[in-house]
């Protein structure tokens, strides 16, 4: 096994136990050394968001989208990480997107706003960054 994937194996054991904050320490090095990995960038994602590192999440789902553009979990993920900094519009597009990509999965459908009779409040608290074991394929 590589290095890497022991940094990556170790940031999604931290993910899984609930610590998202020691999960970005491991993630982080993973990244510096294979930074075209999209899971090492989806699992960091989920871990900024968990840790409401928003602005992180969003340049990390960003970059999984530069490099799989019709990655479903990379628009969900960058969906929350816009929404959780008020860019509901945005947001919105972009879980528009992984419900098409992904039609039968309905979570990803019930994230869309209704943005005529929501408007741009806040969200309710929830664990919808969790990630799906079978999300990306990678």
């Amino acid at each position: 096994m590589s290095e890497t994937y022991d940094l990556y194996q170790q940031g999604r054991a931290h993910l899984k136990k609930g610590r998202a904050a020691q999960a970005t320490v491991a993630l982080e090095k993973a990244k510096r050394r294979e930074p075209e990995k999209a899971s090492i960038r989806e699992a960091l994602g989920i871990a900024y968001l968990r840790i409401q590192r928003y602005d992180e999440a969003e340049r990390e789902f960003r970059a999984m989208l530069e490099l799989s553009p019709a990655d479903h979990y990379a628009h969900y993920g960058l969906g929350r990480a816009l929404e959780k900094q008020g860019k509901q519009l945005e947001a919105n597009g972009h879980y528009k997107l992984a419900s098409s990509l992904r039609p039968q999965n309905e979570h990803y459908a019930s994230r869309i706003l209704d943005l005529d009779q929501e408007g741009d409040g806040p969200d309710e608290p929830g664990d919808a960054d969790e990630p799906n074991e079978d999300a990306s394929g990678n």
